[in-house]
């Protein structure tokens, strides 16, 4: 079953005024099922996940692309970044044209060097998460989240706040595959997909020796999701140096695994951190390398507030990636620890965003939203929102909202 999604509708326009498009995004988040649903639906494809087809590309680049003429859908070009001068020689011959090449890539790591270095002012570069509970239950609403008056009277939910249903998808995760099949079995399911990744991503083309670290390293990263990211804790617990951990962490960064936050500062100040915070890009997999092997544990466990923090922000990049669009946020945090989940900076105005697990929201819960005007005299403070579980949006001072979750 194909759930039609959101940046399907990007990527048609894409292709429409752009020679090359290339969507990227973690392993099996659907990038090629959307792909073969949308603008790649009549034009040959060739996986370069097949040793065979690489193998031919790497004996003669300029030979395969002159013997299988664009437009044509190339998938995972990861595995064979000399295509991209190629592409490049032939887009550069056909100006007048777009939609010639359609790509997928699962890891930014080299494939983006390659990008930058050849195709730059030549491609449309996409990115993909999993699913968003938007999709799963088929809203229309396309727009970028920000907690405004008017994204809410304009955003359409579906139904009321189950929170079965709700634990149950942050359990699960949102990989197509777990979405659309409710027989796959999840523990097999991310076993499978950490041994893929850890054989085809991380050691053949990011080259680490030591999976078993990398493994321990996958897990404490995990634990951490929604913290701010302490790169001496993070070597310690796992046993390498701390330069290791950081070649580490772009690893995971580029393949789409985690989602690095900065904070938000307009200058070097020492009043604010400069520890970004660490996110899971799929809540799934972060329970599964945490062991939260039921709902019910999730929900009872000392992680629970984490994970949901983390489905928030997770729903809030899809929804800025699925419009096409870099999304405007950070975080605030001072030196005495006082803290805003989420900033979105737009036009010199300030949105912040308090994310609880709560169904019974207070005003102290966003108490830290008036340190913004004096850390920041120079930008205006918009309106505020406390995503919860509350059921209704209600404003919770002036300027702020309660926020279902469901709104998002």
């Amino acid at each position: 079953m194909y759930i039609k999604r959101h940046i399907e509708q990007i990527a048609v326009e894409q292709a429409k005024t752009c020679q090359t498009v290339l969507v990227t995004g973690a392993r099996q988040v659907g990038k090629s099922t959307l792909l073969e649903n949308s603008i790649a639906k009549d034009i040959p494809q060739f996986t370069l996940d097949d040793f065979q087809v690489v193998k031919s590309v790497r004996q003669d680049v300029m030979g395969f692309l002159l013997d299988n003429p664009p437009p044509i859908f190339i998938d995972e070009i990861q595995y064979a970044p000399e295509l991209f001068r190629g592409i490049k020689m032939i887009v550069d011959k056909r100006k007048e044209e777009d939609g010639l090449y359609i790509m997928t890539g699962s890891q930014k790591f080299e494939l983006m060097q390659g990008v930058s270095e050849t195709l730059a002012g030549r491609i449309s570069i996409l990115s993909l998460l999993g699913l968003s509970s938007r999709e799963m239950d088929h809203v229309d609403c396309t727009a970028p989240f920000i907690p405004t008056i008017e994204f809410l009277t304009n955003r359409k939910t579906v139904g009321e706040i189950n929170p079965e249903v709700l634990w149950k998808r942050i359990h699960r995760g949102f990989y197509p595959r777990l979405v659309t099949r409710q027989d796959v079995h999840w523990e097999r399911y991310y076993s499978d997909y950490l041994k893929t990744y850890l054989e085809r991503d991380v050691q053949k083309l990011s080259q680490v020796g030591d999976t078993i670290a990398f493994m321990n390293f996958l897990t404490a990263m995990a634990a951490r999701t929604g913290q701010l990211l302490n790169i001496a804790s993070v070597a310690r617990d796992v046993g390498v140096s701390e330069p290791t951990i950081k070649k580490w962490i772009s690893i995971l960064e580029a393949s789409n695994i985690i989602y690095v936050l900065q904070p938000f500062s307009l200058n070097a100040t020492s009043r604010m951190v400069k520890s970004p915070k660490v996110y899971f890009l799929d809540t799934g997999l972060a329970c599964y390398l945490c062991k939260w092997n039921t709902v019910e544990s999730l929900r009872a466990g000392a992680m629970c507030g984490q994970i949901f923090e983390t489905y928030i922000v997770c729903e809030i990049l899809k929804s800025y990636y699925n419009a096409g669009k870099e999304p405007p946020i950070y975080f605030f945090r001072n030196n005495k620890a006082q803290e805003i989940d989420i900033l979105f900076y737009q036009d010199g105005t300030l949105y912040p965003l308090e994310i609880k697990k709560t169904a019974s929201p207070s005003a102290s819960d966003v108490s830290t939203f008036k340190l913004l005007e004096s850390a920041f005299p120079s930008l205006n403070v918009g309106e505020g929102g406390l995503v919860c579980t509350y059921g209704k949006v209600l404003s919770l001072t002036e300027k702020v909202k309660i926020i279902p979750v469901n709104y998002l």
